[in-house]
């Protein structure tokens, strides 16, 4: 009498059976770090091609401030909501010309300046970037940025990297250490021209010189007299974008170096 085959259940549902595309135990492991790190990179790269994001205004600051916090918080949120309403309006965010958005505001996705921002864009319905962290603590995205332009992040340095380099400026308003991080990383980039002379401003000059005195870095030869000039002050959200427009932000952009405005670093 010929016995019945042996079943192959305990093949069929091994964790070596699984595609490694399904396989979360896989691709959670150590050994695809790497390729976690990839795919951070390729999914947001993907989406900001196929709205046409060519370039960003990104703002920085804290996550604490909020619209109805003491002074000067509350002026701090405003004028953040107010200078990406700017920006968005005269920089080429709110039309697609050609298929390409320029100027798009970009943040953190969080709350505080990173909402302000979003919300200054939202209010005159053009589309703004949020890229947002995983952390213990879960910092969830503001309601204001573009749900389709609202993304996720595991690794900072990744994050990092998309906030970079699309950046035609970056505009920081006062924040802490993660506001600080963000700043002296884009200020290494153009110091060590390993990313295009994009424009920065610290908005709130009197924030900014009373938490880091940049003449006691010069006078101990930490710095030179011109990496005093990688960066400007502002205090109001005209005299920001007007800077801006100094340096060629405005719309069209008549731009044809091989450092133009738009141009990615390669980072």
């Amino acid at each position: 009498m010929t016995s019945s085959p042996p079943s192959n259940h305990a093949q069929l549902h091994a964790p070596s059976y699984r595609l490694p595309a399904m396989d979360q135990d896989f691709l959670l492991g150590d050994s695809m770090r790497g390729v976690r790190f990839l795919i951070e990179y390729a999914k947001a790269e993907e989406t900001l091609r196929k709205w046409g994001v060519r370039s960003t205004v990104v703002v920085f600051g804290s996550a604490r401030v909020r619209e109805d916090g003491p002074e000067p918080q509350a002026t701090w949120y405003r004028q953040a909501r107010e200078f990406a309403r700017i920006v968005s309006q005269r920089g080429g965010a709110l039309d697609s010309h050609d298929g390409m958005r320029d100027n798009v505001i970009a943040t953190g996705g969080g709350p505080g300046v990173m909402e302000a921002a979003n919300r200054g864009a939202h209010d005159i319905g053009a589309p703004s970037i949020g890229f947002n962290i995983r952390l213990p603590h879960e910092q969830e995205p503001n309601p204001y940025s573009t749900p389709d332009l609202t993304f996720r992040f595991h690794y900072f340095a990744m994050r990092k990297m998309h906030l970079a380099m699309r950046a035609n400026a970056l505009v920081v308003f006062p924040g802490g250490f993660g506001t600080l991080d963000e700043l002296f990383e884009i200020l290494t980039l153009k110091q060590t021209h390993k990313a295009p002379p994009l424009p920065i401003i610290l908005f709130d000059e009197r924030y900014w010189r009373g938490i880091i005195n940049f003449e006691a870095l010069l006078a101990a030869g930490m710095l030179s007299e011109g990496d005093l000039g990688i960066f400007q002050f502002a205090d109001d959200p005209e005299t920001a974008w007007a800077k801006l427009a100094d340096h060629g932000l405005g719309f069209p952009r008549p731009f044809s170096s091989p450092h133009q405005i738009g141009a990615p670093p390669v980072l």
